[in-house]
Parts: C-alpha cells; sequence; structure tokens
C-alpha cells in the first residue's frame, strides 16, 4: 500500500509540473512578442549621435582663444583637442576626428595673427565649409545681463533665407549636426533655457545668443512673459567655399562677393599711398607757382643803393 501512495503521488507531481510548464509557455508567448516589438521599435528610432571636434591653429590671439571658450560651453557635447601646428595639412583633421571618435569639426585657423576663418566639416566624407569670421564679441567683453545654464541644450533658430538657395540649405544642415546639442550627449543637462539665432543679412550669417525668460523679473508673482535677453558672444560669418569633401574635394559654391582682408588691407595702403603721392605732387606744383611770381632784384631798390 505505502508503494502504491508513493507512486500515486509521484505522478500526480509530474502532471502537475507538465501543467505548469505548459501555462509559464502560453504566458511568456505573449511577453516574448512585446518584447520583439519593442525591440524593432527601438531600432527604427533614430539616435542623434553627434560629437563636435574642436580646434585651432597656431597663431590665434586672446580674442579668438576667447570665443572657442565661449562656444565650447555653449556646447557640450565638444570634444576640445591640441592646436594644429601645420596649417597646410588639413588632411590630418579627419582623421583626428576619427581618433576622437567625433563626425563632426570646427577648426578655426589664424593668419597674420589678425584674420579668423572657421572651417565647419562634417567627417570624414563631408561637405565642408569654410567661413571667415568678423566682429567677434566674447561674453566677457559684452557684458550681458542674459545668463543660462551650462551644459544646457539650445534651441536653434534659423532666419528663413536659409530655405532658399540651395548652398544656404546646406549652410542650415551643417549647423544643426554641429551646433544642435543631442538629448544624450555627455555632460549636457535635460534642460532647454537659450536660443541661438542665426540670420542672414547682406549674404553673412549673424550669430547671437539669447536666453529664454518666461516671467517678468520686475513682476516675478505676475502672469508669464516670455521674453529673450541677449548672452552672448556674437559674431559674423562670411561663407567663402564650400567643398565636397572634408577640407578638400570639388567646390561646390564660391562667394564672388568675398574679398580676402589680405586684399581690402592692400587697397586701402594703396588709397592711402595715392593719398600721399598727390600732397607731394601739390607741394612741388605749389613750389613752382612761388618760384614763377617771385620777381626779378631790381638795381635800384633799397636794399641794393644803401647796402
Amino acid at each position: 500500500m505505502a508503494t502504491l501512495l508513493k507512486a500515486q503521488q509521484a505522478n500526480a507531481k509530474k502532471s502537475f509540473n507538465a501543467d505548469s510548464k505548459e501555462k509559464g509557455k502560453k504566458r511568456a508567448a505573449p511577453e516574448a512578442q512585446s518584447d520583439a516589438m519593442e525591440g524593432v521599435e527601438q531600432t527604427k528610432r533614430k539616435r542623434n549621435k553627434q560629437r563636435v571636434l574642436m580646434l585651432s591653429s597656431r597663431g590665434v590671439t586672446h580674442r579668438m582663444r576667447h570665443l572657442m571658450k565661449d562656444l565650447e560651453a555653449l556646447l557640450p557635447h565638444v570634444k576640445k583637442d591640441a592646436k594644429l601646428d601645420a596649417k597646410s595639412q588639413l588632411q590630418l583633421l579627419p582623421e583626428l576626428a576619427d581618433l576622437h571618435n567625433c563626425n563632426n569639426t570646427l577648426y578655426f585657423e589664424a593668419r597674420r595673427n589678425e584674420d579668423l576663418y572657421m572651417w565647419a566639416a562634417k567627417t570624414p566624407n563631408g561637405p565642408s565649409i569654410k567661413l571667415h569670421v568678423q566682429n567677434i564679441h566674447t561674453m566677457d567683453e559684452l557684458k550681458m545681463t542674459g545668463n543660462c545654464l551650462k551644459g544646457s541644450r539650445g534651441i536653434l533658430s534659423f532666419d528663413p533665407a536659409f530655405d532658399g538657395e540651395e548652398h544656404w540649405r546646406l549652410t542650415k544642415e551643417l549647423f544643426t549636426h554641429i551646433f544642435g546639442v543631442p538629448p544624450g550627449a555627455r555632460r549636457a543637462k535635460p534642460f532647454i533655457d537659450h536660443i541661438l539665432s542665426f540670420s542672414v543679412v547682406d549674404n553673412k550669417i549673424w550669430f547671437r545668443n539669447f536666453q529664454i525668460i518666461e516671467k517678468d523679473p520686475l513682476q516675478p508673482n505676475g502672469p508669464p512673459q516670455t521674453s529673450l535677453v541677449e548672452i552672448g558672444p556674437r559674431f559674423v560669418l562670411t561663407p567663402i567655399r564650400i567643398f565636397e569633401g572634408a577640407f578638400s574635394g570639388a567646390t561646390v559654391f564660391s562667394n564672388p562677393e568675398f574679398i580676402s582682408p589680405a586684399a581690402a588691407r592692400a587697397a586701402n595702403n594703396r588709397a592711402r599711398g595715392d593719398k600721399y603721392k598727390m600732397r607731394q605732387l601739390e607741394n612741388v606744383e605749389r613750389q613752382r607757382r612761388r618760384e614763377a611770381r617771385r620777381r626779378e632784384e631790381d638795381e635800384l631798390a633799397v636794399t641794393n643803393v644803401f647796402a
């Protein structure tokens, strides 16, 4: 009898385990399907993985260096590298960006200790834009009342002119990749409290940075009133050329109105030299007229008679 009872208990346990396994499989099937659907949605969802390498050439001035510091503070997804020694070896920049695991590059090139050029490129395949930087005003110099959290993300505001011609549309797309901070960037904070404005005036790009204020400081308990207060920095970009590759390749766009600063200074010096030459010619002509008007010496003059 004891053996029969043990056999019945063992058979009951086996049947119970089999039923529980079948129920677990039936329950696990919809869970596996939901997990698979979530995995497909994650694969479909695009992730913004923009990283920017920022570096400069030798010979930058203090104003240029402070501008780079301000941009680095505004863009938490920027990785800064040491200065590039040779200005003629721009083909090394895509390799440096690859070493730093970056897919965008901002390179500031200083010429003659007074001219600044900015290269904005997608690495390693391009395109790249060369721009001339003018009218630089840093945050420390402006001393504006606006302020924003360091590492916060900014809203990009582009002028409607960027949707017109093809080179403006390409510039807008490239600036969106470089100046747009991705949500999961390192050192980025989940706040949006400033606006980066890009405006086109006289075929030049004017950069401004504004703080978003949701309440009036004079009426902190009043109704919400959104306003903008400038923070800085300020600068103006003049497009020169757009290349098909990264820092090289065929020229996609060339600005016919651009005049290099060296040529402008040479024209100013030439104009000043022409003014000096005209002054010298006028002095010679004045001396000639003075000699022509001078009378001949009279023999009966008082000075000769009573000498």
